[in-house]
């Protein structure tokens, strides 16, 4: 079981090196967020979003606003410094134990899934935080094949379940979201649905 702590830990030791080992095709990424609803307007959520590893994604789609989420001090603190703009807020806490003060229209948990000990928790605390018609959105921008070996490489087994079979989570989505799309390939990872 994944302790929380050690997820800390571990997303602060790597925080100042995060951007400059990131693996990144902006070709996959711009698939990943057409796929998850981010549009001119839009409210974002961006749970564990790191450094703001796409908060320059969102900004170029002219979203209304992002609110950014990582349980990692060091990794929220790199994200507020790198983006200071008005309609960006990023949150230093655990995003199941989170109150905000709005609904999203997006939910966007990117390169980060198998680091939640209690994926059906988030799933559903997501759904509480967005609103109906919002689209939920867990992707990587790698295959499944490829993150777990990429965790089994770099020391993360305390820190991670593996990446969950696309139709598995699926199910998890079911008694909250239409699920509309389910992809698993070589290139990329993604389940997304609108809230019913």
């Amino acid at each position: 079981m994944i302790d929380k702590k050690d997820v800390i830990e571990f997303f602060d030791k790597r925080a100042a090196s995060w951007d400059a080992e990131l693996i990144r095709k902006d070709s996959i990424v711009n698939i990943i967020l057409d796929n998850g609803g981010v549009t001119e307007g839009v409210h974002v959520l961006d749970v564990a979003c790191g450094t703001g590893v796409l908060f320059g994604d969102y900004l170029k789609r002219n979203v209304a606003s992002v609110t950014g989420i990582d349980i990692s001090p060091e990794m929220a603190r790199i994200a507020t410094e790198k983006f200071p703009q008005e309609n960006i807020k990023v949150i230093c806490g655990d995003v199941e134990e989170t109150e905000f003060d709005k609904t999203f229209d997006v939910a966007m948990v990117y390169n980060a899934f198998p680091h939640f000990p209690n994926p059906a928790r988030l799933i559903e605390t997501l759904a509480k935080n967005l609103k109906k018609g919002g689209r939920l959105s867990v992707a990587h921008g790698m295959s499944r094949a490829k993150i777990d070996s990429h965790h089994s490489s770099v020391s993360a087994h305390q820190v991670t379940m593996g990446l969950m079979h696309e139709k598995e989570l699926a199910k998890l989505f079911e008694p909250y979201f239409e699920v509309d799309i389910i992809i698993s390939n070589d290139d990329m990872y993604q389940v997304s649905g609108i809230k019913k």
